[in-house]
């Protein structure tokens, strides 16, 4: 099959004048329905769009290849717009596209035309090719540059085996790279044609494997990986990895091959790379701008994060649904002050509601602690995170001390592995099932219970303390304090210090810390959710879905469905919330709110003082949180 041959002539547009991406996209999805391969426009158009949130096609060099893949397509197609004035795209080098190719490929066995847009990816990698399509007058001289090179260009599998047996001759580096995307469709090849030109310009030896939709192709041998001196892999899918164990290995994202193979490849040639340890990786990463153990300690402490936000989100949601029926079951300036107490779990639905949700939130720091340990020190650690994150979660410690337990147990276990690398082979092998849990559990609890958390319980001691001076002076300087510290740790030391000053002003009879306390910590959820809304292009996938939830969670006065989005950026999204829950707290104690009340978000506003002027200073502080959020965050890429 030739690539002309997935080409319609109604799909090709010279003239090309969009004023956005958005704009791009949409003309690009018309172009393509015109050529009769979709049977679903707005499907087809929801499945680009949905490739595009994954991470932007914008190659950079003014070229784009927005794809998608899915049941609308009837069989394989592409679309063409030169676009001579350009348009920001959100390229990967910044700079406005001018050539954009769409392709539309069916959800079948038969990939005969993987390889045809393989090829034609490759293809775009040439700038000669490149600039002949932008200066093409008529269609059918498009399409002849297109097909001229087509006939003059070996296949996909030919050219990656010539790349090769090109360099055998030489005798100075020699790199084996591994390109993957999840698609598999474009930026693999492009890639391989990255390194592989970027490689042959610095006179290296290279072989590039390519694992696409088709399968993996010029697959690395092991005489092949024992003679390397380095290897790169650029994916953003699963590659195995276990082969490379011991070499110098650099890995990186699928889009660093196409636009930083150069600085790849001089990596790999003046040797400063880590040496790859399958049980252990060291290599140097470059995923997100980021590189070296600041990478490993993110992906460590986002593998904790991805598992529990499930049970912050289901246990989040049942607790607000029990606070819900309470709100609607019974008249709350009825009630007494203990019944008050025990608001959400009045009525026998809520209260079953209620213990349901406060069993999955007893989860969320154990697992939290016990998968960062185990992404450290795979799966002996997963226990030996697991008991330091629930002596956190019943101790003083909170969700700090979790963090901190899920990183020492990790280590801990690798300094065990090393410690018993040493005994005979037999006793070697019940080491993970034996020694490990035992060792690793034991050590652990006494870390956490002699060194972690009594300076935890000092430092709650010392701000109840200074919370109490203080309740004479400002009040609203007050509210700043005690509703910023609803934000610090969210759940943590400071979040319990000031909650428990807030419930104990209750029963002296001073009920406006607890108002400035309870919007402090409803202030966060709400501004992230908010902030994922206005500012989609900060986020990543996962949390643009799991954002809107924290609406929920905010008003029920849930601060924890805060804490994955803390967790994974903490110098952006703490400083936000800190601000616009202080900022909301301020505002509390200004208009002269009160609250009797010590849980309940805004189900309990009817027996706030000043009901409207609290919600204003809620949305207020909301607003204020998102935005700044929004301004702090840089953008996500994938």
């Amino acid at each position: 099959m030739k690539i002309t041959e997935l080409l319609d002539r109604r799909s090709i547009s010279l003239n090309g004048s969009p004023d956005s991406k958005k704009e791009a996209l949409d003309q690009m999805v018309a172009l393509m329905v015109k050529s009769g391969k979709i049977r679903d426009e707005e499907a087809y158009r929801e499945e680009v769009y949905h490739r595009e949130e994954e991470g932007t096609t914008g190659i950079g060099e003014g070229i784009a290849i927005p794809h998608g893949k899915c049941d609308a397509v009837i069989r394989p197609g592409l679309a063409a717009m030169v676009i001579k004035k350009g348009v920001d795209f959100d390229s990967l080098d910044g700079e406005p596209v001018n050539l954009i190719f769409l392709i539309a490929a069916p959800n079948t066995k038969d990939n005969v035309h993987l390889d045809v847009l393989s090829k034609l990816s490759m293809l775009l990698m040439d700038e000669k090719f490149v600039d002949d399509l932008k200066n093409a007058a008529t269609v059918d001289e498009f399409l002849e540059v297109i097909d001229r090179a087509d006939q003059e260009k070996l296949d996909v599998d030919d050219q990656l085996a010539a790349q090769a047996e090109a360099g055998t001759s030489k005798n100075t580096c020699r790199i084996l790279a591994v390109t993957s995307c999840p698609t598999g469709i474009a930026h693999t090849y492009m890639a391989a044609e990255g390194i592989e030109k970027a490689a042959k310009a610095a006179g290296c030896f290279v072989k590039v494997e390519t694992r696409g939709s088709g399968g993996a192709k010029n697959v690395l041998t092991d005489q092949e990986i024992k003679d390397a001196d380095c290897i790169i892999v650029a994916a953003d899918a699963q590659v195995p990895m276990d082969r490379f164990d011991g070499k110098k290995l650099i890995e990186c994202a699928v889009t660093d091959g196409i636009s930083k193979a150069d600085k790849l490849v001089e990596r790999a040639m003046n040797g400063e790379v880590s040496v790859y340890h399958a049980d252990n990786p060291a290599s140097e990463k470059e995923k997100d701008g980021s590189g070296g153990a600041g990478h490993k300690i993110y992906t460590q402490l986002m593998n904790g994060v991805s598992h529990m936000l499930p049970f912050v989100v289901g246990g989040g949601i049942l607790i607000a649904l029990a606070f819900l029926i309470d709100g609607f079951a019974v008249d709350i300036n009825s009630l007494s002050d203990e019944a008050r107490s025990s608001f959400g779990t009045i009525t026998p639905v809520a209260a079953a509601l209620k213990e349901i949700g406060d069993l999955a939130f007893g989860f969320m720091l154990p697992v939290l602690a016990g998968f960062i340990a185990m992404s450290i020190g795979d799966r002996p650690a997963l226990a030996v995170g697991f008991v330091g994150g629930m002596i956190a979660a019943n101790g003083s410690s909170g969700f700090l001390g979790a963090l901190l337990a899920g990183f020492i147990a990790g280590y801990l276990v690798l300094l065990l592995r090393k410690v018993f690398s040493s005994l005979p082979e037999s006793i070697e092998k019940i080491a993970p099932v034996l020694l490990y849990p035992v060792f690793g559990i034991l050590l652990i609890g006494l870390i956490m219970m002699y060194i972690v958390e009594p300076p935890i319980g000092a430092l709650n001691t010392a701000l109840n303390t200074g919370l109490t001076n203080m309740s004479g002076s400002s009040k609203i300087l007050l509210g700043i304090i005690v509703a910023g510290m609803m934000s610090i740790d969210m759940g943590g030391p400071f979040n319990k210090a000031a909650y428990v000053f807030g419930t104990a002003s209750i029963a002296a009879g001073n009920y406006d810390i607890m108002a400035a306390v309870m919007i402090g910590g409803m202030v966060p959820p709400c501004a992230i959710a908010l902030a994922t809304l206005l500012f989609k292009n900060k986020f990543t996938k996962q949390e643009r879905e799991s954002g809107p939830v924290n609406f929920i969670m905010g008003l029920a006065f849930i601060t924890e469905g805060a804490i994955p989005f803390a967790a994974s950026d903490p110098l952006h999204v703490l400083p936000s919330c800190i601000v616009g829950s202080a900022l909301a707290g301020a505002l509390s104690m200004a208009f002269g709110c009160t609250l009797m009340a010590p849980h309940g978000g805004i189900f309990v506003f009817p027996v706030v003082t000043n009901p409207l002027m609290y919600l204003a200073a809620l949305v207020i502080g909301t607003v204020v949180g998102a935005l700044i959020l929004g301004v702090l965050k840089k953008k996500v890429r994938g």
